[in-house]
């Protein structure tokens, strides 16, 4: 399946929280998600480095610099989404990178997280309470290595019975399984 560039997320590997769901694999990690991890922004209007080099000079001891891959045939659901949640899409960043749909950067791919947006914040699954084991009693699609599913099929059935679902209201009303590159180098 083709994938288009998010942007990159420089990010910490944490353990599971207290909060979040006991589903998820014990030890650090991976999330693109400032919920439940530590996430270096470039400023205060936008998450997101728009390239490796600016995300890489960001990159501090314990962060990883991580690619977000989003699969095209999402991108103007998600799109939509953005503009529906308040993010104005002509002012660039997100928005636009996904429109000039660049080639994801080549890396060590760690798995597919399912993320939503909710008015300029990203949200994952693990976040939102019960949402990992509503989804592995509906589908069987359980995170395995660093608590991200390892098979883009089954990141994409979770992500679509999530959706409709409605469980993540009313924070995130489109999940989208994300592919998550480790560009650390």
């Amino acid at each position: 399946m083709a994938h288009v560039l998010a942007g990159y997320r420089v990010a910490a590997r944490e353990g599971r929280r207290d909060w979040q769901d006991a589903g998820l694999p014990e030890g650090a990690l991976v999330s693109m998600s400032g919920c439940v991890t530590t996430v270096v922004t470039p400023n205060d209007w936008d998450e997101w480095f728009g390239d490796l080099g600016s995300a890489g000079r960001a990159r501090r001891d314990g962060l990883h610099v991580l690619a977000v891959g989003m699969a095209a045939q999402d991108v103007p659901a998600v799109l939509e989404d953005v503009a529906e949640g308040g993010w104005d899409v002509a002012a660039g960043g997100l928005p636009e990178r996904l429109a000039r749909a660049e080639a994801v950067p080549g890396g060590e791919v760690l798995g597919f997280e399912l993320v939503g947006y909710d008015s300029g914040i990203w949200h994952t699954w693990t976040c939102l309470g019960g949402l990992v084991n509503d989804v592995a009693e509906a589908t069987g699609v359980r995170p395995g290595r660093w608590g991200l599913i390892q098979d883009e099929g089954e990141a994409r059935v979770a992500a679509e019975w999530l959706t409709a679902s409605g469980l993540g209201d009313p924070k995130v009303f489109l999940w989208v399984a994300v592919r998550l590159t480790d560009c650390s180098g």
